[in-house]
């Protein structure tokens, strides 16, 4: 058993096992949490306003004004 142990420790890429499995699942969190960030934003698509005619606003800095051309 003892030979079992050592020649895993030997074959091991010197990261301990723990690390390891800390960082694969930190970056499974990580894609869960921005895939749930990503499909919360899209919840207020459907809840928009009408739209509506844009009134006139004297104080626009970049008036379209076509027909004056």
């Amino acid at each position: 058993m003892n030979a079992l142990i050592m020649a895993s420790e030997a074959a091991s890429t010197g990261m301990d096992p723990h690390t390891m499995a800390i960082i694969i699942g930190g970056g499974i969190f990580l894609t869960l949490m921005v895939l749930l960030l990503v499909a919360v934003s899209y919840t207020n698509v459907g809840m928009r306003h009408a739209d509506h005619a844009e009134g006139e606003d004297v104080h626009r800095q970049f008036k379209v004004h076509g027909d004056k051309h």
